[in-house]
């Protein structure tokens, strides 16, 4: 099979340390690094004023700015909030998602040295979830709010948590607030004195975080990070400089993969971002392959289930799929483990149009590292594989009794901290300055460290049965994920200090219909015979593969109530906050492991 191999790569230096620590980097030496991501805009909108930057849909075709016309609407915004007296202590908040003006504002923000604050924008729509943005909005202390619709979202506006705090609305609608036009319209403020002002640590932006137990922090984002990670991206997927690149993506921009990992990498290599507005979800995804049936890339961006809805629509449609492959340079998932059978379809339909497959690979890092750290370099038919350092990275590996390697990270693309959280910044390094992640990683092959690293879960999301075996939750979750596919949305493992592993199951509801599965809610949880029936026969197929109690899962209850972003059981990346929804349905829990309840499914 024909693979492209558009990576650079890059030999593993490996020191082993007295103490028993693991110390990898790369052979190859940091490239140079603009200094902030406005420099990225002056310089394209110098060398191709007439390229398309930004796009969204209006009508039946796009709106686009080109980056000429981008650089100036970014000064002119940039003198209407020095014009405000915001600056470094009064950032911009952002309370809508993806779109050319919060694209165009979180740039100017970024180039006059005013933070930009993307939050998740199920914040403002669900009012059960305003206790989030509340919460938000008190951490960050905006002097100033974006919004793209003000009716859509007036009873966020209503808050208390916003008064005094100016809004600027795309559609103002019926809602007394400031046009978007009108910060259009500028003013005298000397902009370039302020650009000139604006350094590598700075901070360009804050962004929302938590992991599967934390509570949410405010990561500070600056412009070395931002600008260090590209260089860092460039240096391993050297192609993305030699083209002009197009991308089509629905990532959301308060999320570090859509906001810095792909924004950033149109922005610093010249290329078009065409935003989708769809997303992964039943009733929205039909609107991203519209978008894709109007323009496609030549990067492809995703997480699992994105990808696995768009494999069914390529499968089925030869034009859309010819399409999408014929210039398609890099396939690229985050998020979660991409299950295989996914993974050779694209490759097989890759092989079908253009006769060879394109880059499929994968990285790893987090919103406190910009996010990559490393990346797979080594061409490989199985997901899973994360990599090897990129350049200006060191890698600190602690072994763990299980095998594993307990991950932390050193460099440049490092955050300097979090938000007004000296404690909390304070735990998260250790005594040389390594940030400790929490994740666990595994050597692809222990005698070629050119193989890099496979990823294997966090560790606090492991936890111990009762008879002292360990559990690794993460894997668990991934394989289980795959095993119910397309029937559960989410799963939360349990079984600490308890006998056995079980799942609460957040059910795919839409996949449930399609399969006939018409279940009754009771108390929190789903029941329906032929459903469980369905379960427990996957469940048991995929037991008589494997063996030991760390890896058997023994009962499942099914919920009938989605996961709540209200109650914190979502985080502000989309994930599920484990602890949380075990403390808020510890009633479901324990009858998770009562035998006698009609709605658990046991082996």
């Amino acid at each position: 099979m024909k693979r492209t191999t558009n990576v650079r790569k890059h030999a593993v230096i490996r020191e082993d340390r007295a103490d028993g620590a693991t110390i990898l980097r790369s052979s190859h030496a940091l490239g140079p690094v603009v200094a902030t991501t406005g420099d990225w805009l002056d310089r394209w909108a110098a060398e191709a004023p007439e390229r398309v930057f930004l796009a969204e849909r209006s009508g039946a075709g796009w709106r686009t700015v080109t980056y000429g016309a981008a650089l100036e609407q970014v000064r002119a915004l940039g003198q209407a909030l020095l014009g405000r007296g915001l600056d470094a202590s009064r950032p911009v908040a952002v309370l809508s998602g993806n779109g050319v003006d919060h694209g165009l504002l979180a740039l100017a923000a970024q180039y006059v040295g005013v933070p930009i604050v993307p939050l998740a924008e199920q914040y403002a729509l669900i009012e059960a979830a305003h206790p989030r943005l509340v919460e938000a909005i008190g951490l960050v202390r905006p002097a100033l709010a974006y919004v793209s619709d003000a009716d859509r979202i007036a009873g966020a506006l209503a808050l208390d948590a916003l008064a005094g705090i100016e809004i600027v609305a795309s559609d103002p609608g019926q809602q007394a607030v400031t046009p978007f036009a009108a910060l259009l319209q500028g003013d005298a403020t000397d902009v370039a004195s302020a650009h000139a002002a604006v350094g590598p640590d700075t901070v360009g932006k804050i962004l929302m975080t938590s992991g599967s137990t934390s509570s949410p922090k405010g990561v500070l984002t600056t412009h070395r990070m931002m600008c260090v990670n590209q260089t860092q991206l460039l240096a391993g997927l050297p192609f993305l400089g030699e083209n002009v690149h197009r991308l089509v993506d629905w990532l959301p921009w308060n999320h570090v993969f859509g906001g810095s990992h792909n924004f950033n990498m149109m922005l610093a290599n010249g290329g078009s971002l065409y935003i989708d507005e769809g997303k992964p979800l039943k009733g929205l995804f039909e609107r991203t392959v519209e978008n894709l049936r109007l323009m496609t890339g030549t990067l492809t961006f995703n997480v699992p289930v994105g990808f696995g809805m768009l494999k069914e629509v390529l499968e089925a449609d030869a034009s859309l799929r010819q399409r999408f492959f014929e210039d398609l340079d890099l396939i690229f998932y985050a998020g979660a483990t991409l299950p295989q059978d996914i993974w050779q379809s694209f490759e097989r339909m890759a092989l079908e149009v253009k006769g060879e497959v394109p880059l499929m690979t994968s990285s790893w890092g987090l919103t406190e590292t910009a996010p990559a750290s490393l990346l797979q370099q080594e061409p490989t038919e199985t997901a899973g594989v994360v990599g090897v350092p990129l350049p200006g990275q060191e890698i600190k590996l602690i072994p763990e009794a299980d095998g594993r390697y307990e991950v932390r990270v050193r460099g440049p693309n490092v955050m300097p901290g979090y938000l007004d959280a000296p404690e909390k910044t304070a735990e998260a390094f250790d005594d040389e300055g390594f940030f400790i992640t929490g994740d666990a990683m595994s050597f692809v092959d222990r005698n070629d460290d050119n193989k890099g690293l496979r990823f294997e879960g966090r560790l606090s999301d492991d936890f111990k049965l009762n008879t002292g075996t360990w559990v690794r939750a993460t894997v668990l979750r991934a394989e289980l994920l795959v095993c119910l596919a397309p029937l559960a949305a989410d799963v939360v493992m349990t079984g600490h200090d308890r006998a056995e592993i079980g799942a609460l199951v957040f059910p795919n509801r839409a996949a449930m219909e399609d399969a006939g599965f018409a279940g009754t809610a009771e108390g929190g949880a789903l029941t329906c015979a032929a459903m469980q029936a369905e379960i427990a026969r996957r469940l048991a197929a995929r037991a008589a593969g494997s063996s030991g109690s760390s890896t058997r899962i023994a009962r499942v209850l099914v919920l009938s109530e989605p996961a709540s972003l209200a109650a914190g059981e979502i985080t502000a990346k989309g994930n599920l906050n484990f602890r949380k929804v075990m403390a808020s349905r510890a009633d479901l829990l324990e009858r998770c492991y009562d035998d006698a309840d009609p709605a658990v499914i046991k082996l």
